[in-house]
Formats: C-alpha cells, structure tokens, sequence
C-alpha cells in the first residue's frame, strides 16, 4: 500500500487529532518537514528538535538542497511506515498482536532515525497507535468472524461441489455408455481441478472415492473392449471367409444355386455379429461389390434369355398345334416317326418361361398318352402269344362243341331226351362263345 507525503501528512494529522491531547506538532507535520533541518557549510545536516540540534549524517557530493531532500525522505519513509500501519489497524486487517509488534519496531526506527522532519510529532504519532489498536479490536474481531464466515460458506459451497462431482461419478461407475461416460468424466475431472481446495483429509477423502469411481469405470471399460477385441477378431475372421467365397462366387454362370448361396452367406453375414466398424465397412464393401457383380450379370443373362424365351414361346406354340393334328392316330409305325419327328425340333427349342410352358407341356403329355394308348392296341393286336392264346380258345371251343353235340346223338339214341338237351345246350352256349372268339382272332389278323 503507497503512501503519498499528501496521504502521510493527512493520515499523520487524522492521528494527532484523535490524541486527547492534540499535539503541537501537527502543523508541521502537514507542513514542510525540511524547515526541521539544515545543512551547514561542511555539508553536515542537521535536525532541529527541542533539545537543540542533531548531525544526521551527509550527502558528499550533493547540492545542500540535494542533501537536505535525502534526509527528509527518510523522514517521510519512516512517518509512511506510520501512516501505513494506522491505515491498516482502522481497516481491520491487522491482527493486534502483529500491530503492537509493529509499534515497538517503529519506536526504536524514530528514536534511531537519520532523518530531517518533527520527530517529536513523529513518536507523538506512534504512541497513540496503541490506543488506535484498542478501539479497533472489535473491527478486527468482527472483520475474522465475516472473514470466517465467508471462508466457511466458501467451505461448505466447495464441499457441496466435490460431494456433487464425487456422487455423478459413483454413479457413472456402474456406466456401459463407454464414450459418452468416459467424455463426461474427463469434465468432472476438469471441474474438479477447477474447484477450491479443502482441508488435506477432507481433499483427500472426496479424492479417494473420485478417483476410485472412474478407475472402476476405465477397469470394466478396459475389460470390455478387451472382450469386445477378442470377439471381433472372431467376427472378422467369420466375415472373412464368407467375403472370400463371394469373391469366388461373383464369376459364377450357375445362376440359382450361386443366388441360393449369396442369400446364405447373407444370412451368415447377419448371424456372425459386429465386428470393428472400420474393418467391417471396408470387408461389407468387398462383400457388396461380389454380390453386386453377379446378380448384375445375371440380371443382364436373364434380360438376354427373357428374349429367347420369348421367341422360344412362339415356337412350340407352333409347334404344339402340329403335335395335336396327330390325334388320333390312324397308323402306329407312321403316327409314332411323326410323333418323334415333331418331338425333335421340340428338344432342339431352348428355354422357355416355366410359367408359359407348363400349359404347352400338359398338351404335349395328352397327344404322348394318346399315341401311348394306340401303340398299346396295337401291340395287343399284334403279340404272336395272344394270338396264339386267341387260336387255341377257338380251337377249344370247336372242340367242345364237337363233343357236346356227339353226347347229345348218344344220348338221343340212347332214348335219353334229358340228357341229349343238356348237351344240346352246352354246344349252343358254346356256339356263342366260338363266334366272340373267333371275331377276336379275326381281328388280331387284321392287324
């Protein structure tokens, strides 16, 4: 704190004022303090007091007026220690052991003091400070117990703040929100070095459960990517081979069992989990673009086979109506190389749509079933076993009919009508049965 000689000659004068009994010495203490010395012809200065006069000392080589301006401020140096300490006591801030300390350091500095000024004012203005500590004991006592106030509201805002960061941390501990958590972290810390400083153990404490909140959130984060790295590393060296296989795959010609197994791989892409998100971007990169290259070229083969399915289409429906002119067939040998004529050119016709195809297919199966059925005939017709078979029934029959009608005479003869009926009978039936089969026969020959 500077004191000006305006400010120390007021403060002076406001301290011989306050005196009992105000002290002589005032005006010139506001007044010029060299008018208290000389210089004489030597170069010795002097200060006058009531005792007479005192050598203060000299200034070689210096004007008179230059050594006279240096004792004096000596003079001032020492009354602004005063003015200094007075100030000091009425604001309070000076405990009043310090300050009666100070008095008698300032009583021996005036009595010893080389300098030009009232001297006698000066140590009048000393003494009356004690009594000056007196009267603002109270302001001092008041001003601590504010100060403690403050200093203990200061305290308890600090404590609320540390217990406040300290509780948000205990609480984040428990935390799997990694990175928002950890960045929210670093500001409570920030926030913590920011805060006022408490006691050492009461520091120490909150220090204590701050610190070990956030080293259990960084141990179970640490132990968490630790898995999650080892977990990648098997997502990645999953993703790998299927990204490899759709590599391989992305060349491929065999349309639907290659797209069967890209739906697969999609899925078994799905199932292998997360992986590192700049490794899986880059490997799905890879994935995507085989994908890409084969539906793209078999998008441009189907567009391809689309046409020739649909001139295909118009060839069999040509084709179909020929095949149904067929029916029916009035000669096997001749219906059947037509029939395999037809069917040729029908193999040498490329894909047709599956849908399309489906109702042309069930009209070509109706003229096979009916070229199926005359061959068949035509077989029976003509099968040597059946005719055979066929001669030996009518051969039978004839037979048969020989002998029921030879029973028929002997019994007629015999005088035995029943009997000879009874035979006549069963030749007739048979009679019958011979005109079937030999119709029957007569058939097989015209075949």
């Amino acid at each position: 704190m500077e004191i000006t000689p305006t400010d120390l000659a007021t403060e002076l004068s406001a301290i011989a004022e306050s005196s009992p009994a105000p002290l002589s010495a005032a005006s010139a203490l506001v007044g010029d303090p060299s008018q208290f010395g000389r210089v004489g012809d030597d170069g010795i200065v002097y200060v006058k007091s009531s005792d007479g006069e005192r050598a203060v000392g000299s200034y070689p080589g210096k004007s008179a007026e230059e050594a006279l301006a240096y004792f004096v401020r000596k003079f001032e140096a020492l009354a602004s220690e005063v003015a200094l300490l007075a100030a000091r006591i009425k604001s309070g801030a000076m405990v009043p052991s310090d300050a009666a300390a100070a008095v008698t350091k300032l009583r021996e500095q005036v009595v010893n003091l080389n300098g030009v000024g009232d001297l006698a004012l000066l140590a009048a203005s000393v003494e009356q400070i004690p009594s000056l500590i007196e009267d603002h004991r109270a302001a001092y006592q008041e001003r601590k117990e504010i100060e403690n106030a403050v200093k203990e509201a200061k305290r308890a805002q600090a404590v609320e703040a540390k217990e406040k960061l300290v509780a948000e941390a205990e609480e984040l501990a428990a935390s799997e929100n990694w990175k928002v958590t950890g960045e929210r972290l670093k500001v409570l810390l920030d926030e913590w070095k920011a805060a006022p400083r408490l006691d050492k153990k009461t520091d120490a404490d909150f220090w204590k459960r701050f610190s070990s909140s956030r080293n259990k959130f960084d141990k179970r984060r640490r132990t968490h990517f630790a898995a999650l790295e080892a977990t990648q590393s098997q997502v990645q060296e999953k993703k790998e081979a299927i990204v490899k296989e759709a590599e391989a795959l992305a060349t491929s010609r065999e349309w639907l069992p290659t797209a069967r197994r890209f739906k697969e791989l999609m899925d078994a892409w799905k199932e292998s989990g997360r992986g590192k998100p700049s490794v899986d971007t880059k490997m799905w990169s890879r994935f995507k673009a085989a994908q890409d290259q084969f539906f793209a070229a078999k998008n441009e083969d189907l567009g391809k086979r689309q046409e020739s399915m649909s001139a295909n289409l118009i060839k069999r429906e040509e084709l179909i109506v020929k095949f149904e002119a067929l029916v029916p067939f009035s000669d096997v040998n001749s219906g059947k190389r037509a029939f395999r004529d037809l069917m040729d050119q029908w193999q040498k016709i490329g894909m047709t749509e599956r849908s399309k195809r489906a109702a042309l297919d069930a009209r070509l199966a109706k003229v096979e079933d009916a070229l199926d059925t005359v061959e068949q005939e035509h077989y029976r017709r003509t099968d040597p076993t059946a005719i055979a078979r066929a001669n030996e029934v009518v051969q039978g029959l004839i037979a048969a009919i020989e002998n029921y009608e030879n029973q028929a005479k002997k019994a007629e003869a015999a005088g035995n009508a029943a009997k000879a009926m009874v035979a006549k009978e069963a030749a007739e039936a048979r009679k019958i049965w011979l005109a079937e089969a030999q119709k029957g026969l007569t058939e097989f020959k015209k075949a």
